[in-house]
């Protein structure tokens, strides 16, 4: 695919990137696809997933390319005082500056938003991404995804229902903090447009893994009860879960009792949806265990993608169980456009699609330092202000 060059809906938005690692990342990757201008401020020894590898690229971790593409790469020692006063003047021409610095770190080298920021730049949105934010009983505290997954619950209704708790197979909660931090800015944008202003922006690990613990977190306000985990069953629905075939194991997401019983008439079995004790969801779920083994007996006759194939056409969710090489080589993958290739670079496109202003995929991840001469000799040439 060639770059798609058009203006994306964030064109002329100027962003100054101080994070490292993912959530921070991932949420500048989606600004840039749409077009914002994200300029990637790395220190000389570069953002630690740089060699979180293997899989390289020649000497860079696929890790790092995979959240980090249509950025500008600069190298900046905010150690240094020369460094920050350089950082300062590109902040002179941005409207959002986003970074994931140990807490406290900013205001001793006297960048603090209250600071100093907020005064000296007062339309500049400022967004930190942090473990669990600056104060309360954890405050400061350093938070990676896998110890927030453990300490928020997630760990615990995740796994088999007698084995033990398991990390999420993804970085869930860095991806959703990066989308949280995404959508925060750009609320903070659509104010400024009123009040003239910026503002601070939080995106907290612990509080975005606390907000998607649905529906554990809410089964436990109401009933009282420690939520317990279900392997792939979802612990309110039935059936809601992978199954054995024939052939492929699928996963079977059957809503209501329309689809319940669209399923039955598939695999010529009426009598279960007339029987009691399926009658409804909450009958179907207090008897999970009877209605699997009665499932898996009629679908021990079918190969699973067939099954799929004639489900989905039914009005029943469903979808074999696929590895990520066979998820990726899918027909509807390429007709989402959601595979791109820049040059030698392929990536996972943006999720969000706009009409008239889409995604644009403008340049691969860049090299450690590569456009620093270019966007400081830029900032030096700009008036402060300019955003």
């Amino acid at each position: 695919m060639e770059p798609m060059l058009a203006p994306g809906s964030l064109a002329g938005l100027r962003v100054v990137d101080l994070t490292r690692v993912l959530g921070g990342p991932y949420c500048t990757q989606l600004l840039a696809d749409h077009g914002a201008e994200v300029i990637k401020v790395e220190s000389p020894a570069g953002d630690d997933t740089r060699g979180w590898g293997p899989p390289f690229d020649g000497d860079t971790a696929a890790y790092f390319l995979g959240v980090n593409r249509n950025k500008l790469g600069v190298v900046l020692d905010l150690g240094e005082p020369r460094d920050r006063e350089r950082l300062l003047a590109l902040l002179g021409t941005a409207d959002v500056l986003i970074e994931n610095f140990k807490i406290g770190t900013l205001e001793r080298w006297g960048l603090g938003y209250e600071q100093t920021l907020c005064e000296r730049f007062p339309r500049l949105v400022h967004c930190r991404v942090s473990g669990y934010g600056a104060d309360g009983p954890l405050g400061g505290l350093p938070g990676y995804d896998a110890a927030v997954q453990a300490f928020t619950g997630l760990m615990s209704v995740n796994g088999e229902a007698d084995g033990p708790p398991l990390r999420l197979g993804v970085p869930i909660v860095d991806l959703v903090t990066g989308l949280n931090a995404a959508v925060g800015i750009l609320m903070a944008l659509r104010e400024r447009e009123t009040s003239g202003r910026g503002q601070f922006v939080e995106a907290t690990l612990f509080d975005s893994a606390l907000a998607i613990l649905f529906p554990h977190s809410t089964n436990y306000f109401y009933s009282g009860a420690e939520p317990q985990r279900t392997g792939s069953a979802h612990p309110n629905i039935t059936p809601y879960d992978m199954f054995h075939t024939g052939g492929a194991d699928i996963f079977l997401a059957v809503g209501n009792n329309a689809q319940f019983a669209a399923l039955c008439a598939v695999v010529d079995a009426p009598e279960l949806a007339a029987d009691p004790r399926f009658a409804d969801n909450p009958g179907r779920t207090r008897h999970r265990q009877e209605l699997r083994a009665l499932l898996e007996r009629r679908f021990a006759a079918w190969d699973g993608e067939r099954l799929v194939e004639v489900l989905v056409r039914r009005g029943v969710p469903s979808a074999p169980v696929l590895g990520v090489g066979a998820a990726l080589a899918q027909p509807h993958t390429a007709h989402r456009g959601m595979r791109i290739d820049i040059g030698d670079y392929r990536g996972i496109a943006s999720p969000i699609k706009l009409s008239r202003t889409p995604a644009t995929y403008r340049r691969g991840p860049p090299r450690l330092g590569e456009h620093t001469e270019e966007v400081l000799r830029r900032a030096d040439d700009e008036p402060i202000g300019a955003a």
